[in-house]
Formats: C-alpha cells, structure tokens, sequence
C-alpha cells in the first residue's frame, strides 16, 4: 500500500513473521479440509497455543503473551492477509479471554486462564438469540439462583465456536424486571449436565468456522461461575464492545489491501479482446477507486488502534470504524470480483473466497444499522 505506518512498535513488528509463518505453513494448507469438516482441529489450537498466539494481551502470569491491543491487531492483519478462516482464534482471545483477565476473580483467573492460553480450553461468548439479535437487553435465557447455584435455560444462536467450546461465557438474565441492569455474565463448562450443542449452522461463507445453536435446559453452574457482580453484565458487555468492533475493522483493512494487490496482479495478466484487462479504463477507474478508500480506511483505522492503544477508544469511534471499513471492503470486493469474469465466482480465487467469508463483517459485531444508530446519537 505504500502507506508509512508508525502505530506499531518495534516488539510489534517483531511479532509479526511469526503470525505470517503460522498462518501460511499451519493453517492455510488445511483450508479445504476444515472446510470440509466444518471446524478448525484440536491440534491446530494447541500448536498456536505453543506458538504464543493465543491471548497475546493476556498478562504472563497467566500463561498469556503480556502484551497489547498492537499485538492482537498484527494477528488479525496477518490472518486477513493469509486468506485463512475457520479459526476463531479473535473470539477466543480477545473477545472472551479479556472478561476473565478483567472481571474474573483471582480464583477463576488461575483456574480457566492457563489452559485458555494453551489452547487446551476454548472459550464462545453466547449472546444472540433467536429472535432477539443485537438487543442485548432483550435476552431470555435465564440464571435463577438457588442456594450457591444457578439454574440456566435458554437458547443461543450464531454461536462461534459453538462446537469446540469448553467454557461459554453466557449472557443471562438474573432479573428479568431489571431490564438491563438484570444482565449478567455466568460461565459454563460444556461438560454440565443439560448443556448441549445443536446443528453447525450452514452459512454462505466462513465454511471452517463451526458457528452453532446452544441450548441450555436446567443446567446448574455455582454461583463461583458467575464473571463480575450480578446485574452489571451488560455494562460489562459494552466496555468491550468498542475492542471487539476495531479488530473487526482492523480485519477489513488488511483484506482490503491484500484483494487489490490479487486483483492487480489478476488485471495485469489476463487477456481480453487483444489486451490486458488493465490495459481497460473502466478497469484502472476501478481500482483507483479502491485504492483511494483502501488508503482512507488505512489512515482511520491507524488513527484508531493508537486510539485504542491509549485507552481513548469510544463507542462512537469504534462504531465508525467498523462502519467505514466493513462497507468499504463490501463494495470493493463486489467490483474486484466483477473485473476477475468468472474466475471471480471461483472459491480457488482469493477474491472470491474473500466475498463470501468478509460479508459477515457488516453483521457480527453489531450491523452496520446498529453501528449508524450509535453514530447518529451523537450528531
């Protein structure tokens, strides 16, 4: 891209031939069959887990990396640029682990956290519903207290990692007249008895990533396994928002770049009509199109991981980010796929691929109607 980056510290860098290696030896000749099977293997989590990329910003003393957001955004970037999905490594360390590390007691922070950054237990966040979506408000699945325990049901849906999840972080309501001040964040062991996993759910793209129904019928967890205080898991929900929405962005960007620089290169070398499908108008029009937006998404998603790396990350700015950069990359990647014919409707082409797995972008995470909605408040 040619654009001079100076978000990333020298640690940072440094960290990065080690994603690269990863993700291009380990996992991207494995893309077909995780495809196939519909989930990323055991063994591929342990092997990140040796490599130390699982929970980089966890604190060492729990068996994380001890670093910062500057080393999550490295893997998110390298993992785009590698054109691999399956692997919910995003969800697992920096979406979940950091409500152990931030609101977990010291009890449950050594009890989960090592084996969470060996790769030996993985973690799913269970917070949409059927029928409730994004009103994290409006969840019905219940944590009734009894004695020293809760007594959990409910159902969940779109649940990533919902096959191969050991612990599930579960949104609940512990007070169902409370609204959202009756939300509250309770763990459960995928061994409890009334806990089960539902269908893979078949989705257009992200064929490796085994997002799946969770269904909870009288499942009793202690009260131990509650994350924070009763009632203040949606605040605690949404001090982690804004992290959860960048990386998403950070994800976007990278892809972004690295398509332009395949359909580049694909422009150049096919024929057509006598000449290059570069050699076109419409053709350089395009791209420098995509160029300019994959330039301007850069700059702001730069601007934003300092942001972030500084604690100054707002909802507003995260919801911006996520906004732009998703909605950027959906409408390049529609035209990057109509210059490559019908190649482009091919899943061996890395732009096609990129198509059908990037499109859950502008869903997960909040929609990009949710994200305009936080944007607007503050006009």
């Amino acid at each position: 891209m040619h654009v001079q980056r100076t978000v990333f510290r020298d640690d940072h860098e440094m960290f990065r031939p080690t994603a690269q290696r990863f993700f291009q030896r380990e996992c991207a000749p494995r893309q077909a069959e995780w495809d196939k099977a519909g989930r990323v293997d055991r063994e591929t989590w342990l092997k990140a887990g040796r490599q130390g990329l699982l929970c980089v910003s966890i604190p060492a003393e729990y068996g994380g990396g001890g670093g910062d957001f500057g080393h999550v955004a490295v893997l998110a970037e390298e993992l785009a640029r590698a054109g691999v999905s399956g692997p919910g490594f995003a969800v697992h360390s920096d979406i979940v682990a950091p409500y152990i590390a931030r609101i977990g007691s010291e009890e449950q922070k050594e009890r989960w956290l090592p084996g969470i950054c060996a790769g030996e237990q993985i973690l799913a966040i269970a917070m949409s519903e059927p029928g409730v979506g994004s009103d994290l408000k409006a969840v019905r699945t219940s944590a009734r207290r009894e004695g020293d325990e809760y007594v959990i049901n409910g159902s969940k849906t779109f649940i990533t990692n919902g096959l191969n999840a050991d612990l599930i972080v579960v949104v609940c309501t512990t007070d169902p007249s409370a609204g959202a001040k009756g939300v509250s964040l309770i763990v459960v062991e995928a061994t409890r008895e009334g806990f089960r996993r539902g269908r893979k759910l078949d989705k257009i793209g992200m064929h490796a990533q085994d997002t799946a129904e969770l269904f909870f019928d009288d499942v009793r967890v202690p009260v131990s396994n509650r994350l924070g205080e009763e009632g203040k898991g949606f605040a605690y929900l949404m001090s982690e928002l804004p992290q959860e929405r960048l990386s998403i962005a950070v994800s976007a960007a990278a892809r972004l770049e690295v398509c332009l620089e395949h359909t580049l290169n694909y422009v150049k070398d096919r024929r057509a009509f006598g000449q290059t499908v570069w050699d076109f108008q419409n053709t350089k029009f395009k791209l420098a199109d995509i160029k300019a937006q994959a330039v301007a998404v850069r700059l702001m998603i730069d601007h934003y991981i300092g942001e972030h790396a500084r604690r100054r990350l707002t909802l507003e700015e995260s919801a911006i980010a996520k906004l732009y950069a998703t909605e950027a990359l959906g409408k390049a990647l529609d035209d990057m796929v109509q210059l490559h014919g019908g190649y482009g409707y091919m899943l061996e082409y890395p732009v096609a691929r990129a198509f059908v797995d990037a499109r859950v972008s502008r869903i997960y995470g909040g929609t990009s109607e949710v994200m305009r909605d936080l944007i607007s408040r503050k006009l």
